[in-house]
């Protein structure tokens, strides 16, 4: 008996078989490599193929099982075959053909036609054009055109909604509820356990009330101010800009009370006296209220309490820019924040007849929201968030964006 068969090792059978649909079976010892394994099953399904040394690494052995790639350099036994297992001779894909000089060309190119022009293409590109200076200051001044011209849109559609709302016979009624939406206003609220927590610290509670309309409501901030008000004689006096506009709310509603008890049964005429009052309610209860820390600070610098409301409410509340107006030419001027668009004028007739602006017209809802934008710009984004409001006001922006570009 010759050694090599006394120390041989397991003689595994393996089924293997090819993409054509060839089957066998070969008998290995495990220690074979797959090598080797591989150049008996090209000699048995492909005759005189290995007369090419290459054609052993085209074809490659996978393990049906597993789907595994088997190793060249590794045995039957390392590879973890067992007895019986299919194995599937396949002949590897061949790899993609490099490309020709004149294809690689014609891609750089392509790419080079599709690659954004550098900065000194553009200067070529632009030298004959005329230079035209574009800087923030005129993006602010475009910015500033357009709340001015927005205004005198609402300026015309409150008189518009007004008249509209008139003609309607529930107009009264409407407009008691809606009257009623503007008490219910949490602006003129104060904080009532804030304020408990200030009186009891032994602060008067006017006092109080002023310092937390002064901080938004923060006890903290408001405490720190009444310390460091304490011994300011002027610590109790009203806050600028405030006080007359509620007094003058509080005389609105005592006169529009009176006036609500016999006109509710009063003819066309008597109605239409009672919602005027109404009317003037409503906008006197919309007053525009400027931000009592802004107008603390620029009275500080010297301005009038007037001029200085006047440059809040034309700037939309912003100290900055307020600021900018008092020390500049006071463009544009308060009076001019009154005056309608004109309305013989493309932009308002396109408004006029957009169906979804008409039927918003005829809401009592949408004349609150474009009071209250009139005299509070900064409440846009909620009336823009309103399911019933919001529709009319972005019909409006994109009326006035797509007619701005032409």
């Amino acid at each position: 008996v010759q050694e090599e068969k006394i120390f041989a090792g397991k003689v595994l059978r393996l089924h293997v078989c090819t993409m054509e649909g060839a089957e066998w079976l070969e008998e290995v010892p495990e220690d074979t490599t797959v090598e080797k394994l591989k150049e008996r099953c090209l000699k048995h399904c492909v005759p005189g193929s290995l007369e090419d040394p290459k054609t052993v690494t085209h074809h490659k052995l996978i393990h049906a099982t597993s789907e595994k790639v088997l190793t060249d350099t590794k045995t039957v036994l390392e590879e973890n075959i067992q007895d019986r297992d299919v194995l599937l001779l396949i002949k590897k894909r061949a790899p993609p053909p490099l490309p020709k000089m004149a294809d690689v060309s014609a891609e750089e190119k392509r790419k080079q036609e599709q690659k954004a022009p550098d900065k000194d293409a553009i200067l070529k590109a632009t030298a004959n054009l005329p230079s035209r200076n574009v800087d923030r200051t005129v993006a602010h001044h475009n910015m500033r055109d357009f709340q001015t011209e927005l205004r005198k849109i609402l300026v015309s559609l409150i008189e518009v909604a007004q008249k509209l709302l008139a003609l309607n016979p529930d107009a009264v009624e409407l407009f008691k509820k809606a009257n009623a939406m503007l008490d219910e206003d949490e602006e003129d609220r104060v904080d009532e356990i804030a304020l408990r927590q200030l009186t009891e610290m032994g602060f008067p509670e006017s006092r109080a009330v002023k310092a937390l309309r002064l901080n938004h409501m923060s006890v903290t901030q408001a405490m720190e101010w009444l310390i460091e008000h304490a011994d300011d004689p002027t610590v109790d006096a009203p806050l600028p800009g405030q006080t007359p506009s509620e007094a003058t709310a509080e005389a609105g509603a005592s006169s529009a009370e009176a006036a609500a008890g016999p006109s509710s049964e009063a003819g066309g005429e008597e109605a239409k006296d009672e919602l005027t009052e109404i009317f003037k309610k409503i906008r006197r209860k919309r007053e525009f209220r400027p931000d009592p820390r802004a107008v603390i600070a620029l009275m500080e610098m010297g301005f009038d309490e007037k001029e200085v409301v006047d440059a809040l409410r034309v700037n939309n509340n912003q100290q900055n820019a307020a600021c900018e107006w008092l020390l500049g030419d006071r463009k544009p001027s308060p009076e001019d924040l009154d005056k309608g668009i004109d309305t013989n004028s493309p932009l308002f007739q396109a408004i006029l007849e957009n169906p979804v602006v008409q039927l918003g017209l005829t809401n009592p809802k949408t004349l609150l929201a474009f009071e209250d934008m009139l005299e509070n710009p900064l409440n846009s984004t909620q009336w823009m968030n309103d399911p019933e409001t919001g529709p009319v006001m972005l019909q409006i922006s994109r009326i006035f964006q797509t007619l701005n570009r032409t």
